[in-house]
């Protein structure tokens, strides 16, 4: 079922398939040259996800944990969000419809940094999985 528009956050968790991990990668150097997102995050491999998808209605507690090379550098959970599911559900669907299998990335905790060859990087979403990527 589209979302054409969602006028009240309350409504919004009928529309949420579930949540998983994104690994959201962005190339700084690209995205300081041209003052714009879209090149520096859209390179092939750039938003790996999962490993799964957890159904339903995501809890309003969801821990939030990424490390590189085994170095713990996120450790957060969805309640520290700036806007919540409801809100960005109801927010982006009056900018344009959102269909089935739309991703909606919500943002990260604070802790990202930069990544260099062979680092790996392991994101932990609620239960969704441990998603696991090496920088090539």
């Amino acid at each position: 079922m589209s979302v054409k528009i969602c006028r009240f956050e309350a409504n919004a968790h009928a529309y949420i398939f579930g949540y998983t991990g994104a690994n959201d990668v962005t190339a700084r150097d690209l995205q300081r040259q041209d003052g714009q997102w879209t090149q520096a995050k859209s390179f092939d491999t750039f938003c790996p996800l999962g490993p799964y998808i957890v159904t339903g209605r995501p809890p309003a507690n969801i821990k939030v944990k990424s490390d590189v090379n085994g170095e713990l550098r996120q450790n957060s959970s969805s309640m520290q969000m700036v806007f919540g599911y409801g809100y960005l559900v109801s927010y982006i669907s009056r900018i344009m419809t959102l269909l089935p299998g739309d991703v909606i990335l919500t943002g990260t905790p604070g802790g990202v940094g930069s990544l260099v060859i062979s680092d790996r990087v392991s994101v932990v979403v609620g239960q969704a999985g441990s998603l696991e990527n090496t920088v090539v």
